[in-house]
């Protein structure tokens, strides 16, 4: 079974990143669990910058959300699971060649 990272209002996405592709790295798939909306604002912006950590060692992510009712402290709540998974390799898309500019018949501006 797959840990579930539990992310907070408060949790910083950094931190919450860094986990996150600590466990894609090692089991290739993760769940990421939020309650309310700072906690998924926090969630989404983890995922996005997990998924920068992880092009530098070739991997792609993507991520499939969905409501899930847990329970917390005796209380059912409504939370949201992100589950994230690998979704094959990262090239890095090839940059574009600047244009060279026309050549023009104008003399240079002087000094």
């Amino acid at each position: 079974m797959v840990d579930t990272i539990k992310v907070s209002a408060k949790s910083r996405s950094t931190a919450v990143a860094g986990a996150i592709a600590g466990v894609i790295r090692e089991q290739k798939n993760a769940q990421v669990q939020a309650i309310g909306a700072g906690a998924v604002n926090q969630a989404i912006k983890a995922i996005a910058i997990a998924r920068g950590y992880l092009q530098n060692d070739g991997l792609d992510i993507w991520c499939a959300p969905m409501f899930v009712e847990v329970d917390v402290s005796g209380e059912e709540r409504t939370a949201i699971r992100f589950m994230v998974d690998v979704r094959g390799t990262f090239t890095p898309p090839a940059k574009p060649e600047m244009p060279t500019p026309p050549p023009t018949d104008e003399p240079a501006p002087p000094d």
